[in-house]
């Protein structure tokens, strides 16, 4: 049971470090935003602007 939530943790740090480095990347927060849309879009995730922008917002909360 320990190592599965050793397992949880290092995935849920890699998902955290994945979206602060988009985050942190030289684009406009507009073409990354666009990006990560079209992204969830090809896995069959339907998500729209206003949530994709709720997302960022979260992901640089837990960043700072």
């Amino acid at each position: 049971m320990k190592s599965l939530n050793i397992l949880y943790a290092f995935l849920g740090g890699a998902i955290v470090g994945c979206g602060a480095a988009l985050l942190f990347a030289p684009e406009k927060g507009s073409e990354v935003r666009q990006r990560i849309c079209d992204i969830l879009k090809k896995k069959g995730i339907k998500i729209s602007d206003s949530e994709v922008d709720a997302l960022v917002a979260e992901l640089a909360k837990e960043g700072e």
